[in-house]
């Protein structure tokens, strides 16, 4: 499924509105690295791949950014460690 999730830099989180119901991923950005804090999928969208759209999502904007990226939330880390392809961007 195509998502058109919002990169909301001022509150530095990504976001994405399902049935009227905000999802997000939150981070703080600091000298050229991304640290993941959260991502948050309320239980009533759950299981509808927004997590990990959510975080595919973030890990782009971070490698056209010239970013690393600092997973400190643990679905970030479990992404991580399932998708190879994004392990140059791990600090």
């Amino acid at each position: 499924m195509s998502r058109s999730i919002i990169h909301n830099a001022i509150q530095q989180r990504f976001e994405w509105t399902e049935d009227n119901i905000l999802s997000v991923l939150d981070y703080e950005l600091q000298n050229g690295v991304m640290t993941i804090m959260h991502t948050g999928v309320p239980e009533a969208v759950g299981g509808r791949g927004i997590a990990a759209d959510l975080t595919t999502f973030a890990m782009d904007t971070a490698r056209e950014n010239g970013w690393l990226v600092r997973p400190v939330c643990s679905y970030a880390a479990a992404f991580l460690h399932r998708h190879h392809e994004y392990a140059d961007l791990r600090t």
